[in-house]
């Protein structure tokens, strides 16, 4: 049997493209909510220039063109620009923008800048700029270590996530409601009343505390508010879920859709969780199975030094929702596929230790979701789990 080629995937870790000092305009920013700090390095200028801008990207395009002009003036003819800043609260929109208008920008992982251990480190805006100008340079001569990239998104990409981010946090809404409501009625005694009943809002006037008075006013306004509010959230989740489901029904082959059809044949993953999962982790172009456990930071921290040897747990480096999303199915799943080889496997090595059953259910989750990534990429169904027949 021979084996499978894998497709060519860009290494964030180092750049592949030569680095011409001489020729290439390095500048890095260091973005806040009120100003932008930019720091440059321009091929024959000694002096290293550092300026403060407002958050504006044509200024920003100004001092780059100047920056330019300046290297050009030293004899320096410049054939590649480059511009990396760290990904935070602005997103990729300024990404997008520079590399629409044919400049080469790079989105800096944050927490792969590699800053000093002291115990009171000194940290401005300017002293950042040189971490992030000293990792980026390292980056772009092609070594590996020095920092990692952000794959850029497009709009589209990040218009797919909105749906099953929003719903997470109306869901979330919807718990907290209904957690105060109960609250509320528990401090006048009342446990017998469900909150979530369509009725609900119509039963309060009825209801009586144990002294057999009525709810007060102020009380019972709160109370009705939030009702009307949980009614409000429970639609807008339903017309999410809703549009979802057309979307679905009206392209079926376009884009990932047809992975979140194909992982919601499986046996215990529903609609929401296959949406998810596709958006946010499957349909990324990811390097191998190590790549896509760390994204989903289902991957450990082990703590060796010398003959030291321990684990300090899950890294929690990637994303929390898939992260969350596969825990919550591997638990799910040990009851709907009983008969897969996941799942023998998970009984196995838990069937005489009971306590390890919650740190093996992660090993599960990242096993589970490598082969849902072989199931959405390659069509390879995992032994002995269950699909619903094709619609």
């Amino acid at each position: 049997m021979t084996k499978r080629k894998t497709e060519t995937v860009n290494d964030l870790s180092r750049c592949l493209d030569p680095l011409d000092m001489d020729a290439t305009l390095i500048a890095v920013i260091e973005m806040s909510q009120s100003s932008w700090l930019v720091a440059g390095i321009v091929p024959g200028v000694e002096r290293q220039p550092l300026k403060k801008l407002a958050i504006d990207e044509h200024a920003l395009l100004k001092l780059l063109s100047r920056w330019r002009a300046e290297a050009e003036k030293k004899g320096h003819k410049i054939t590649r620009v480059t511009v990396a800043f760290e990904a935070g609260h602005d997103g990729f929109w300024l990404a997008r923008r520079l590399a629409a208008l044919g400049i080469e920008v790079h989105v800096i992982h944050a927490s792969s800048v590699a800053v000093t251990r002291e115990h009171r480190r000194a940290k401005t805006d300017r002293l950042d700029t040189e971490l992030l100008k000293r990792g980026f340079l390292g980056w772009l001569r092609g070594e590996r270590g020095h920092c990692k990239m952000v794959a850029v998104p497009t709009l589209a990409e990040e218009d797919a996530k909105r749906p099953s981010r929003e719903r997470e946090t109306l869901v979330g809404e919807a718990s907290r409601i209904i957690t105060r409501l109960k609250a509320a009625f528990v401090r006048l005694g009342i446990r017998s009343f469900n909150p979530k009943l369509k009725a609900a809002a119509e039963r309060l006037g009825t209801l009586r505390t144990p002294e057999g008075e009525p709810i007060p006013p102020n009380t019972l306004a709160a109370l009705k508010r939030d009702l009307e509010r949980h009614q409000i959230v429970k639609r807008q989740i339903r017309e999410i879920e809703q549009t979802r489901l057309e979307h679905l029904a009206q392209a079926p082959a376009k884009g990932p859709n047809a992975m979140v059809l194909l992982l919601a044949r499986v046996v215990g993953i529903g609609v929401e969780t296959a949406d998810m999962l596709v958006q946010e982790v499957l349909s990324r172009n990811m390097r191998d199975r190590r790549a896509v456990a760390r994204y989903a930071g289902l991957t450990g921290s082990p703590d060796e030094s010398g003959a030291k040897r321990r684990e300090k747990g899950l890294a929690r480096s990637g994303n929390a929702r898939v992260r969350r999303g596969m825990i919550q199915l591997a638990w799910r799943f040990l009851l709907f596929q009983k008969d897969s080889a996941l799942a023998e496997w998970y009984r196995q090595r838990t069937a005489n230790a009971p306590s390890t059953r919650k740190t093996f259910v992660v090993a599960l989750a990242r096993k589970l979701l490598i082969a849902l990534w072989h199931l959405a990429r390659d069509g390879v169904v995992p032994e002995g789990v269950r699909l619903r027949p094709a619609a």
